[in-house]
């Protein structure tokens, strides 16, 4: 059911300043501050043109250090770093936007003079329960600018993290874009021998890609080739099975880390995912007549703002559109009659448990499949629902479960009728934060064609895309690693005609301890989110 080559060109120098920190640049840097950029060259069957590859290109520049960095010293410090409310003021409307300059320093306490920190910031109130995400602009000479929209009635407070040192940014992409066997996967084979005992042989496995490499000794390579998108898996020969003994995936292990010292004390915790020293002076905010962002309703194309919404009392409100709250009446109601196919990782798994709670009316069927890839279902008769999960294909961090489970999102949509009552969702960036970009570009452009082939036969079939969130901050899964591939996926389907549901601002600036997993309360608001494009007002 279920060949392409990308090369390397020089890129064509720096991009207009100040860069919003939403974006990057991509680089193969094996010294650390070599100041070297390089762009992916598109090859002709990807499947964007070369004014839209273009545009990924400038969503994707990033800062760097201008020097050789030699010493963690050098590295901007969370603890010499700080932020100033620019011109503060005794009060504030609802709807003025605030301004604040963080000026970054290294650990001797030098102001540093290049850009490329990876800074998070927000306004938020603990007592109100209430926050809103803030957009960073790089000036590339040690300084940035927070800007803010202020939602809400009350006092606040203005908090600035640093996720990433720039020194740290440059870690991340290098072993991104050099080292992307870190992780293997494992192939059970399974069959009988001559004398006709069962037998079970364990191999590595991992993506055909370039850089990838098969850990192990032995004969390589039994391959497996999905005929319709040409992706290649591939496992190290078994001793006595044939190829064709292949029948279950697992992740091999953890990570493995090849960082030199120099990387290991700039990505340990001294440096990554600190709260700066700043101002601390309470924001007072008063009620206006101003309307924040003037919302309609909600339909597929629309861009996401930043800010995309506010948090107060936990309830999040959304500047896309019109969404609302559901109650578990206005879930089911606004379900009844649809097909919602749920296809991505375990945050998209999260969604599908979500539902099941918000419709009780929703019963899950036993269908005897592995927990995490699934395929699940879940049927309601009298109201006419049906809800389906399953994983995307390979490649997969997940126990051991049957390969044959894991289907590419590309070949699911071409499978798929679609039509008005008919509710595709997907999600795709965990468990590609290691592999270069090319790849993830690669699967990217496929899930496009899908899309796109759907829409034409069947225009009225909603597409929902939900984005990245934050979580994890290591040399593995760092947020920053998501945000590329979560800007490649944005641009990717910005002219198409499909909702982006955007979670990356609900995680990043809420309370709650960032986790690869968002918390219940974080999801719910989601949900509503999801609903609301499905029934809007």
């Amino acid at each position: 059911m279920w060949s392409f080559i990308y090369g390397d060109i020089k890129g064509d120098g720096p991009l207009p300043r100040p860069a919003q920190q939403q974006q990057q640049r991509l680089a193969d840097t094996s010294d650390m501050g070599l100041n070297r950029t390089q762009t992916l060259q598109i090859p002709e069957d990807l499947g964007f043109s070369t004014e839209e590859w273009g545009q990924i290109q400038r969503a994707l520049h990033w800062g760097e250090p201008d020097r050789q960095i030699t010493t963690a010293t050098m590295s901007t410090s969370p603890e010499h770093s700080t932020f100033v409310i620019d011109d503060f003021k005794n009060s504030y409307y609802v709807g003025e936007e605030l301004r604040a300059t963080i000026v970054a320093k290294d650990c001797t306490g030098s102001p540093k003079r290049y850009g490329g920190d990876f800074f998070q910031a927000k306004v938020y109130s603990d007592a109100l329960k209430a926050s809103v995400f803030g957009e960073v602009l790089d000036h590339q000479n040690g300084t940035y600018s927070a800007r803010f929209t202020l939602p809400w009635a009350g006092q606040a407070l203005v908090a600035v993290r640093l996720v990433h040192s720039s020194e740290g940014v440059q870690v991340l992409r290098r072993h991104r874009d050099t080292d992307p066997d870190r992780l293997d996967y494992n192939g059970v084979f399974v069959g009988k021998d001559p004398q006709g005992a069962q037998v079970e042989e364990t191999v590595v496995c991992n993506v055909k890609w370039e850089g990838v490499v098969l850990a192990g000794e032995g004969d390589c390579c039994c391959e497996y080739q999905d005929v319709r998108t040409g992706l290649t898996w591939q496992c190290r020969e078994p001793q006595t099975l044939p190829c064709d003994a292949l029948v279950h995936h697992s992740m091999a292990g953890w990570y493995k880390t090849h960082m030199t010292a120099i990387e290991q004390a700039l990505m340990n915790g001294r440096f990554v995912n600190r709260s700066l020293k700043g101002d601390s002076r309470r924001i007072r905010v008063v009620a206006s007549n101003a309307t924040i962002g003037v919302r309609g309703s909600c339909k597929p194309g629309m861009p996401t703002p930043i800010p995309a919404g506010f948090y107060m009392n936990d309830v999040w409100t959304s500047f896309v559109c019109a969404t609302r709250h559901f109650s578990v009446q206005d879930s089911t109601q606004c379900l009844r009659n649809k097909h919602i196919y749920i296809m991505g990782d375990s945050t998209s798994r999260q969604w599908f448990e979500h539902l099941l709670k918000a419709v009780p009316t929703l019963k899950r069927m036993n269908l005897h499949t592995e927990h995490h890839n699934g395929p699940h279902t879940a049927v309601d008769l009298q109201n006419n629902i049906d809800l389906h999960y399953r994983s995307h294909g390979l490649p997969r961090r997940s126990p051991k479960g049957p390969i044959t489970a894991m289907h590419y999102i590309s070949n699911e949509i071409h499978d798929m009728a679609g039509g008005p009552n008919t509710v595709f969702i997907f999600n795709v960036w965990a468990h590609f934060t290691h592999f270069r970009l090319s790849f993830f570009a690669h699967r990217v452009s496929q899930i496009r064609r899908a899309v796109l082939a759907l829409l034409k036969r069947a225009p009225e079939t909603k597409v929902i895309i939900k984005t990245a969130n934050t979580g994890p901050k290591d040399i593995h899964r760092s947020d920053w690693l998501a945000m590329q591939l979560d800007q490649i996926l944005r641009e990717a389907f910005r002219n198409v005609n499909v909702y982006i549901l955007d979670v990356w601002q609900m995680t990043a600036c809420h309370y709650n301890v960032e986790e690869l997993h968002p918390a219940p309360v974080i999801l719910k608001n989601q949900i509503d989110i999801l609903l609301s494009f499905i029934c809007p007002t």
